[in-house]
């Protein structure tokens, strides 16, 4: 049990990075955690970190101590969840990724409400549109918007998203309405950059053929947020999800344009890494994710 509570500590520094951060997670001392890792390092006779006055990283052995203290750290955590699942009543650590904007909108009350009925989930909740990997950063679930890559995975699909190409009043006003998608080549474009097709947007033509076009990129942003300021304050046309825009529409601050070609729509999954048990905490999350964006989803004439 020692070793195992070493391990833990041990993961934790890793994880977080830093000695004082991993002590703030745990709610323990510096000391105590240096104590611990000394301690594993000293019972493995071997050393884990190479530590300097600003930063540690994993030696060669510490990386393969860590690849399997993480895994057995997991299988110890399922057998608690196992009797916790008898007990009905889901307990742990939650860690849970979401886009920036949608985790905003719509994860945060979600979580903030899973989190109230359920006192012995502790949640570790992340918004950030990078890209991140569940097994390797310990993420118990993340939501994923647009097209799934990664086969390790397993995707629960929780409800489409269409999405939307639009710009100012002022901006269309001032530039012409585009009413064919090769308009798009001589308007001022605001993309997404972590968007796979990069500056290029695809369309469903009328008689149901993917037409994708490049379009020049006055702006590009990693996130939404970005996109939309620009957008209101006159700077193009972008093309975003429905409810990162539908408050926008509704207040008359943007407007839809519609073009020969209908935007491609995406959907909105939850996914979790494959597991031979799959945690109540996570079930029962995901669950709740599903209901509250069952059809008709939010977003859609939320008026948000």
């Amino acid at each position: 049990m020692d070793n195992l509570a070493g391990m833990q500590v041990f993961v934790a520094v890793v994880d977080a990075k830093s000695f004082t951060a991993a002590a703030e997670r745990l709610r323990v001392s510096k000391a105590a955690v240096s104590k611990q890792v000394a301690r594993l390092e000293d019972h493995l006779g071997a050393r884990l970190l190479n530590r300097t006055t600003r930063q540690i990283s994993l030696t060669e052995v510490g990386q393969a101590f860590y690849d399997r203290a993480r895994r057995i750290l997991a299988e110890a955590q399922e057998a608690v969840e196992a009797v916790g699942r008898l007990q009905g009543e889901p307990r742990g650590q939650l860690r849970v990724n979401a886009p920036m904007n949608f985790g905003i909108l719509y994860i945060a009350p979600l979580a903030a409400a899973f989190a109230r009925r359920f006192p012995l989930v502790n949640l570790d909740v992340d918004f950030d549109d990078r890209y991140v990997d569940l097994v390797e950063e310990g993420y118990d679930v993340a939501i994923r918007i647009g097209q799934l890559q990664d086969s390790r995975l397993i995707a629960k699909r929780l409800a489409p998203v269409r999405r939307l190409l639009v710009a100012s009043p002022t901006y269309l006003a001032k530039h012409g309405r585009p009413t064919s998608i090769s308009d798009l080549a001589n308007h001022a474009c605001l993309t997404y950059s972590l968007q796979r097709s990069g500056d290029a947007w695809p369309f469903v033509m009328s008689d149901g053929r993917i037409r994708t076009i490049a379009v020049p990129a006055r702006v590009r942003a990693n996130n939404s947020h970005t996109l939309r300021a620009s957008v209101l304050e006159d700077l193009g046309i972008t093309l975003l999800p429905i409810f990162a825009v539908a408050e926008d529409l509704a207040t008359g601050a943007m407007e839809e344009i519609q073009l020969d070609g209908v935007p491609t729509s995406i959907a909105v999954h939850a996914v979790y890494p494959h597991s031979r048990l799959l945690s109540t905490k996570v079930r029962l999350f995901i669950e709740e994710l599903a209901a509250a964006f069952a059809d008709p989803a939010p977003w859609e004439g939320s008026g948000r």
